[in-house]
């Protein structure tokens, strides 16, 4: 007993009782002679009632049904990991042409001059934006598979 308290006493631990108390019965620890730091530690033991059963978020019951579902597993998890060494290399790249000295910024101008053109080009007249809608709409019907 003096060996657990020489190390539990610096920490502010006391040593573990040797016997199980039953269930619903507190527990408490008693401190080392010599501690300093004298607390008293009450445990509540309690068997499955209140706070027992955890309910899985309504995202991961989607997810595991969808899982389900898949009949090619295999295939499924093969492509997930292509995806993730895809977008590893993509970033991988991503940085090394950001190093560049002049790249950067010629990319950063390419950018915003074509997000100034697609906006002139649909978003800012009428009839445009009805066709780029539209479009949109028919797209995701087409991928989807819906006909709302």
């Amino acid at each position: 007993m003096a060996t657990t308290c020489r190390f539990a006493a610096p920490l502010g631990l006391a040593p573990l009782p040797r016997g199980r108390a039953p269930a619903g019965a507190v527990v408490s620890f008693p401190q080392c002679a010599g501690s300093k730091i004298s607390r008293g530690v009450a445990v509540r033991a309690t068997s499955g009632g209140e706070g027992a059963t955890e309910e899985v978020p309504e995202i991961v019951k989607a997810a595991q049904d969808a899982w389900d579902k898949v009949e090619d597993k295999y295939a499924v998890a093969t492509i997930g990991v292509a995806a993730i060494v895809a977008l590893w290399t993509a970033a991988g790249a991503l940085k090394a042409i950001d190093k560049l000295p002049l790249l950067p910024g010629i990319l950063e101008i390419v950018g915003i001059g074509y997000t100034g053109w697609f906006t002139y080009r649909n978003l800012i007249f009428q009839p445009d934006r009805e066709a780029l809608i539209s479009k949109i709409k028919s797209t995701y019907k087409e991928i989807t598979g819906s006909s709302n």
